[in-house]
C-alpha cells in the first residue's frame, strides 16, 4: 500500500463520494468534472491495492475495504478542520462557523428568534442549520457533520455529551370545534380512532405516538405524511385528519388547539455534541448565548 499517496483531496473526494451514492452528485459538490473523478477513485485504488467502489449496481456502494477506509478518512478529515477551526479562532470571535442541527418544527418555531439575536451579538459568525428528525441529527453528530444538535438525551449515548436541556411535552392538534377539543386530556386509544396526518418516520413526533399505539395494541390511520409544518396546520383544518405537534406552532392560531396525552408524552432534548470532539469557540459562543438567553 503507497500510503504516503492518500492526500487529502483523495479522502475528501471518497467521503463525498460516500456520501451521496452517486459520482455525478459529487462531482457536482466538489465542483469537478465526473470523468476526473472517477479518475481519482480509480487512482486511489490502485495506491491502496484493494477495491473501495461497487460500481456495477445502480447506486454506487462501498466495499468491506472501502469501509474501512472511509471510517479513517472522516476521522482525518475531521481533526484538519479541527485544527482549521482551532488556529483561526486565536484572531477571536469575529469570525467562525457552527453547524446546527434540529427539526423543522423547532427551527421555525423555537431556534428562529434565537438564531436571529445570535447573529445580531456575532455578525462574524457564520450559522450552517440543517433541519432533520432526531435519529438522523443523533448520527450526523456521531458522525463530526454537525457541530451542535437539539436531540434526545434520554436514553444517555455513549458517544455524545449534552447541555442545556430543553423540556417539552408532546400534544394532538386538531380544529377546535372537534369533538375531542371538549376533554382535557386524550388517550392514546381515543386519538389512534381518528384519521391523522403526521410527520415521516425518524422524527420523535412521529415515532413517540406509533411507540404507544403499539404498547396499547392500537394501529393508526395516517392519512397524510409531511415535514411542513405550514402544510400540516392546514391539512388538519380542512380535516384530513389530528396531528401531533408542540404547543409553540398554534400561538397565533384560533382556529387550532392542543391537548395533551394521558399520559403524558414527555420530548427530552438537549444540546449534543460528539464526545472528545473539539468544541469551537464559536459552538462554546452559541451555547453561552443559548443559557443566558
Amino acid at each position: 500500500m503507497n500510503v504516503e499517496a492518500l492526500n487529502f483531496k483523495k479522502l475528501l473526494y471518497f467521503s463525498d463520494l460516500a456520501a451521496t451514492g452517486s459520482f455525478s452528485k459529487s462531482a457536482r459538490r466538489l465542483g469537478i468534472a465526473q470523468p476526473a473523478l472517477s479518475i481519482s477513485m480509480r487512482k486511489l485504488e490502485e495506491d491502496v491495492g484493494l477495491k473501495l467502489i461497487n460500481r456495477a449496481e445502480r447506486r454506487m456502494t462501498l466495499t468491506s475495504d472501502g469501509e474501512v477506509l472511509l471510517k479513517y478518512a472522516r476521522l482525518i478529515m475531521a481533526q484538519l478542520d479541527e485544527a482549521s477551526q482551532e488556529l483561526g479562532e486565536l484572531k477571536g470571535l469575529e469570525s467562525g462557523v457552527v453547524h446546527l442541527g434540529a427539526s423543522a418544527m423547532l427551527s421555525s418555531y423555537l431556534l428562529a428568534p434565537k438564531l436571529i439575536a445570535f447573529k445580531q451579538k456575532f455578525p462574524g459568525i457564520r450559522v450552517r442549520l440543517t433541519e432533520a428528525g432526531t435519529d438522523t441529527l443523533e448520527q450526523m453528530v456521531i458522525n463530526g457533520e454537525l457541530d451542535l444538535a437539539l436531540v434526545r438525551y434520554e436514553p444517555e449515548h455513549e458517544q455524545i455529551r449534552h447541555a442545556e436541556k430543553l423540556e417539552e411535552q408532546i400534544v394532538a392538534l386538531l380544529p377546535t370545534h372537534h369533538h375531542l377539543a371538549e376533554k382535557e386530556a386524550i388517550s392514546v386509544e381515543a386519538f389512534s380512532q381518528q384519521p391523522l396526518v403526521l410527520f415521516r418516520k425518524g422524527y420523535f413526533l412521529r415515532e413517540s405516538i406509533e411507540a404507544r399505539a403499539r404498547q396499547a395494541k392500537r394501529v393508526l390511520d395516517i392519512r397524510f405524511e409531511t415535514n411542513l409544518i405550514e402544510l400540516m396546520k392546514k391539512l388538519v383544518l380542512a380535516e384530513v385528519g389530528l396531528s401531533t405537534c408542540l404547543d409553540m406552532i398554534i400561538e397565533n392560531d384560533a382556529r387550532l388547539c392542543t391537548r395533551p396525552f394521558d399520559p403524558p408524552i414527555p420530548l427530552n432534548l438537549a444540546w449534543g455534541w460528539r464526545k472528545n470532539h473539539y468544541l469551537s469557540q464559536a459552538s462554546q459562543a452559541f451555547l453561552e448565548f443559548w443559557k443566558s438567553n
